[in-house]
């Protein structure tokens, strides 16, 4: 029964759904809106929920060629594994550092890591990126975001 690989992942998925949920209830409630905080994460737990079940459920369809082509090459894994720690330093330095430094930070290193190699495009577009959303959470939406270092 769990002996293709959808099934035990939609297993797993399945789980994380229901810890995320757990901990979606576990927002605090505001009285005075109509679609509360805790709204958007509570829709995407089930959503999460009914599509590993659609996974679950699909049938195997999956050929020896299609099981060659979940091998990942060895070169392409070493990236997901920098680009997953260059994420998580980004949370980390996110409060330290601040939104704009840390986003333009993580937005030219990640370019150069995975080899883009038109270096002016990827400094104006790491610069002007964050500039543009932080002016727009801040200015326009009147949400704040961490500042960090940079004084304003």
């Amino acid at each position: 029964m769990l002996r293709p690989a959808h099934r035990k992942i939609s297993l797993i998925l399945i789980a994380l759904s229901i810890f995320y949920l757990y901990l979606s209830f576990q927002l605090p409630s505001f009285t005075n809106t109509v679609i509360d905080a805790s709204t958007m994460p509570k829709a995407l737990g089930v959503g999460l929920i009914i599509l590993s079940l659609i996974l679950f459920f699909s049938p195997d369809k999956e050929t020896k060629e299609d099981k060659e082509k979940r091998i990942i090459p060895k070169e392409d894994l070493r990236k997901i594994i920098g680009v997953v720690f260059m994420i998580l330093a980004y949370i980390f330095l996110l409060e330290r550092l601040g939104f704009l430094l840390v986003s333009f930070l993580f937005i030219f290193f990640c370019s150069l890591f995975l080899g883009y190699t038109k270096h002016g495009v990827n400094l104006i577009v790491s610069i002007l990126f964050p500039l543009v959303l932080y002016s727009a959470f801040t200015m326009l939406l009147g949400i704040s975001l961490p500042s960090g270092i940079i004084p304003f």
